[in-house]
């Protein structure tokens, strides 16, 4: 039976996934959902013989039923192929009582590759399923992984364009030179005086703007998303959640049916959301503990029902997740009101008109699987150093929130459920910052580059080829502009007036 997908907020109905995934963002500014999530329809013993391919296709099948079994088959093969450093796509690595899935194995070496791996092939083949002649140019927002992942998916893809803007001294330096190096004539990345959430909600306005829709469509051009926005970069996570638990039961770590936790470091929620969504496909997962830094909105949010961004936006050591407003925490909003869009609308338009909003009492009790914490900066630098000093295992900023986050669970809960903790980027990544929260009076007059071979000697990995690739790249994109001009930026590298 096909699966269709309909606005969060009630605007559009009845669309086929390579629709939703090729629209990306419904026309009323709300989120594609399925009209329902489906179950498992093989059994996870089944699945636990199975290589990370043949699991993905089990589970996206369901997902994106208007797709032939070939053509899912040929989007999961030219997605998770040598472009991995390791045959098992997503390793897992048991450190200090817990299971950490890696999910930073790709070609820009954080958790966004597990998905932007495959969107290209999900939407080129849309296109050609849906008689789509334009070009597509894919617009995103990122603070700091979307957006390189993005372009090395997409990087001179017939048929498509993208622009990605970041925060111009919001991202890592790691982060800002592999994204600034990025080769492609199809390429554009763009520096905003601003934050986060000022590119995301810049780059929304855009896609809300029917008239520059009409302009494009006249030029050849239509606009679609690589954020986790667009349900073809939603359900691919979905996969690893399930691959995570299957392995561990094959490896003899659970036995059927028995619980896990999962705790997944979050700023715009896609990734979580994902871990809700595999639990609701028939995954035994308990709780879903939602790990924040010092932007701590969804922490508030999981304690008081209030989701307020009216707060100082804070810089971290773990750039990622400094976002204020969780774009998808629309979809789980949505679920929890039980399918309401009038409701989803209202709350949406009193974030954008006050922001902030609160969820009645009714819609509080159905996130009962949900746990929020948060770590300082203080707790991610000494996570960091007590598991490199206890168990030899390095592992960056985000995942130190995620596993300062499990211990407060622990602490507090003295619950012994075995967990699984999404590793979402390489040290590699923020190799500063890790290097100095093991030992800063060391390492903190050496250049990045130095401080890459120190932390390949300490920790007794290889430098990732991501990283290589950029030590003596040129930088080919340098435009800089302030939110205001996003819009203009766009139209000039699309040659369109």
């Amino acid at each position: 039976m096909e699966l269709r997908y309909k606005s969060t907020r009630g605007g559009q109905s009845d669309v086929s996934a390579s629709q939703a995934i090729l629209q990306g963002l419904a026309l009323d500014g709300g989120l594609f959902v399925p009209e329902r999530i489906p179950t498992l329809d093989v059994s996870l013993g089944e699945l636990s013989a199975m290589s990370y391919q043949e699991i993905a296709y089990e589970v996206m099948k369901l997902f994106l039923t208007d797709f032939t079994a070939e053509e899912l088959r040929h989007c999961i093969a030219c997605a998770y192929d040598d472009k991995f450093d390791t045959e098992v796509i997503a390793p897992l690595v048991k450190a200090k009582g817990a299971y950490y899935l890696e999910l930073f194995h790709g070609a820009t070496i954080a958790f966004k590759d597990m998905a932007l791996s495959i969107l290209p092939h999900l939407m080129t083949t849309a296109a050609k399923k849906n008689g789509v002649k334009n070009e597509i140019v894919i617009l995103t927002a990122t603070s700091g992984d979307t957006g390189k992942a993005a372009m090395a998916g997409f990087a001179d893809v017939p048929g498509t364009r993208i622009v990605v803007f970041y925060p111009k001294d919001g991202v890592s330096p790691i982060q800002e030179k592999q994204m600034v190096t990025q080769k492609g004539d199809n390429t554009l990345v763009v520096g905003i005086h601003g934050n986060f959430d000022d590119a995301q909600s810049g780059v929304k306005a855009i896609f809300g703007d029917a008239k520059l829709h009409e302009t494009l469509s006249k030029a050849g051009f239509q606009f679609s998303s690589a954020n986790s926005i667009n349900i073809g970069r939603l359900v691919p996570q979905i996969v690893y959640y399930v691959y995570a638990y299957v392995k561990l039961l094959e490896n003899g770590e659970l036995s059927e049916g028995e619980k896990i936790h999962v705790v997944v470091p979050t700023g715009n929620f896609g990734n979580i959301l994902a871990a809700y969504y595999a639990k609701q496909m028939g995954v035994p997962v308990e709780k879903l503990i939602c790990a924040s830094n010092e932007n701590k909105v969804l922490y508030d949010f999981f304690r008081t029902g209030q989701y307020d961004r009216n707060r100082p936006f804070i810089l971290t050591s773990s750039p990622s997740m400094d976002i204020l407003i969780s774009s998808n925490l629309e979809r789980l909003l949505y679920l929890i009101a039980e399918g309401d869009a009038g409701k989803d609308a209202e709350l949406m338009q009193a974030l954008s008109s006050e922001g902030k909003y609160e969820i009645t009492e009714e819609m509080k009790e159905k996130l009962s699987d949900f746990r929020g914490y948060y770590a300082t900066e203080e707790e991610t630098a000494r996570t960091i150093d007590q598991v490199y000093r206890d168990t030899g295992y390095v592992m960056d900023t985000h995942t130190a929130v995620a596993a300062c986050a499990y211990t407060k669970y622990k602490e507090e809960t003295k619950d012994g459920t075995k967990t699984v903790i999404a590793s979402t980027a390489s040290p590699y990544k923020f190799t500063r910052s890790v290097m100095e929260a093991i030992d800063g009076e060391q390492y903190g007059s050496l250049g990045d580059f130095e401080l890459i071979d120190e932390l390949s000697k300490i920790s007794g990995t290889k430098v990732p080829n991501a990283i290589e690739e950029i030590r003596t790249a040129p930088v080919r994109h340098r435009t800089v502009c302030k939110k205001e001009d996003m819009k203009a930026v766009v139209l000039g590298f699309l040659g369109v007036e």
